[in-house]
């Protein structure tokens, strides 16, 4: 069996506390008055009137600079390199701690009125800088919103508060309903629940259990005015557009998830694993394309390409793609069947237990680590995530790695398939480069530029289970293309003062009042 156990395996929790946000490790201590935020501008701190409001309306309040560096501290590597440059991402705003809806209502409500600006917190795994509160204002921490409220055993749906982490959701619903919502990202034990929805994220099993947009049933979300809206509830519906998928997806910037309904499946109680190499990443992407099209969904679907299959499978001379699966025996024997099909075609069969085991441990090298290169204060390591067809998957392959690597200071570009679909698939590159301490953001900026730019000529998804943030905030007008004005004009709709996570998704930052 893939989950459960299993699937930690790898993770290195470290001194995090369970159920808590975890700050990264590099942080330092921070002077309590910063000279140079790094990404502010024109932060908005609340009056002292606004603070005794929010005081008197929420659990904690705090103020303090240290305090609010520590609090909105995430995993972007763009902040990581503003704050070790000795800049502060975020240090101008006011935190917000609450553990009722009836808080979050009243706390948007006074941000409503003040036209001050809220950007809702939780477990602040993004890598992306999506709660990173660039106008300053009011930063809303809802992990405090972390009960269970419920579970249909018929209908296999359990609801929850959005500010849940992921692994005591997932241990709980195991433990006590035999149940899994089969969702598994690299980030499980330092995200919450509400953060999947907010930024449409994807767990490692996805290819058996979905994305989280196919996970959830219903939720209540909070707009900007403070009103209480539940959406979605249904299995299938024809009501209209889908208005809960309005809300997955918007990072806070049309409203403050609370609540969700998640279906479920029961616990897995069989698995296997097989491998295979190919000669070439094309071929096999090949060999996932016809799995995936004849009919097949294996939990994992992973193919490296050589310089990861160097790194996770110690095989450089191979491209490795691991299948593995898990459900009753019946359907998980008929995949592995389907799939040695196919690949026996195609590639060499490897040891799959073994290959299945080593990637259990060493899945999370790859991406951000300096694993196999000399790691220097200059060092820069990210992921880009995309997806698109199968027809054109080989091509982005290329020009993508091609891309990256032509970029001053790069090191290496590399990439894995990670979730697959009947139509296509996400690709997961790997950017690292080493120059001056003092060129880092310039060569960050460069190689997202350059990777995008690829990405954009081929209308291939920005982002596959990352978000927008601020990181791909650049590139969003010319990949939405035609559709942008209309993400806009919902923006418009619903948060008409622009207080909601303002600069994010590609839209402004600017306040009504402010000339833009």
């Amino acid at each position: 069996m893939i989950s459960k156990e299993a699937i930690k395996r790898g993770y290195n929790r470290g001194n995090y506390i369970v159920g808590a946000h975890t700050p990264p490790a590099f942080a330092a201590a921070i002077k309590e008055t910063p000279d140079a935020p790094g990404l502010q501008r024109d932060a908005v701190l609340p009056a002292d009137a606004t603070i005794a409001a929010l005081r008197a309306a929420a659990d904690d309040v705090m103020t303090a600079t240290s305090d609010v560096v520590a609090w909105t501290r995430d995993w972007w590597a763009g902040s990581m390199m503003t704050e070790t440059a000795g800049k502060p991402a975020t240090p101008r705003a006011v935190i917000v701690r609450v553990s009722t809806v009836e808080q979050v209502q009243a706390v948007m409500r006074i941000a409503h009125a003040g036209g001050i600006p809220l950007t809702v917190s939780a477990g602040r795994s993004n890598v992306t800088g999506a709660a990173l509160p660039v106008r300053g204002g009011i930063v809303l921490d809802v992990c405090g919103l972390n009960r269970m409220l419920g579970f249909d055993r018929d209908s296999q749906i359990v609801e929850v508060e959005a500010g849940m982490f992921g692994d005591i959701f997932e241990e709980t619903i195991q433990k006590e309903y035999g149940m899994t919502m089969g969702h598994w990202p690299s980030s499980y034990a330092i995200s919450t629940v509400g953060g999947w929805i907010a930024c449409r994220g994807a767990g490692q099993l996805s290819t058996r259990y979905g994305k989280i947009e196919d996970m959830v049933f219903g939720m209540d979300v909070v707009l900007a005015d403070g009103r209480l809206v539940t959406v979605g509830g249904y299995s299938r519906a024809a009501l209209g557009p889908d208005l809960q998928q309005m809300f997955i997806g918007s990072e806070g910037m049309l409203g403050v998830i609370v609540r969700a309904r998640f279906k479920l499946h029961r616990l897995p109680d069989y698995g296997r694993a097989i491998a295979y190499g190919f000669k070439s990443f094309a071929v096999g992407l090949e060999a996932c394309r016809q799995i995936m099209q004849n009919g097949a969904n294996p939990a994992a679907l992973r193919l490296y390409d050589e310089l990861e299959s160097g790194v996770q499978f110690s095989l450089p001379q191979s491209n490795v793609l691991l299948i593995a699966d898990e459900g009753p025996r019946e359907m998980v024997d008929a995949v592995m069947s389907i799939s040695e099909r196919v690949c026996a075609q195609l590639g060499e069969k490897l040891d799959g237990e073994a290959i299945f085991e080593r990637w259990l441990d060493t899945r999370y090298l790859t991406g951000k680590s300096a694993e196999g290169f000399k790691r220097s204060p200059g060092f820069v390591a990210d992921t880009l995530e995309m997806s698109g067809p199968w027809r054109d998957l080989p091509a982005i392959y290329d020009d993508v790695v091609k891309a990256i690597n032509a970029v001053p200071g790069t090191l290496a570009g590399s990439a894995h398939q990670s979730h697959a679909y009947v139509d296509g698939a996400c690709l997961y590159f790997s950017l690292r480069g080493e120059v001056a301490v003092e060129d880092r953001q310039k060569w960050y900026r460069q190689a997202w530029d350059a990777a995008n730019a690829v990405l954009i000529r081929y209308n291939a998804a920005l982002s596959h289970h990352h978000g927008i943030g601020l990181l791909r905030a650049p590139y969003m007008e010319a990949s939405l293309n035609t559709a942008f004005p209309l993400l806009a004009t919902v923006k418009q709709a619903l948060d008409p003062k622009n207080i909601l996570n303002p600069g994010k998704l590609g839209l402004t930052d600017a306040l009504p009042h402010e000339s833009t």
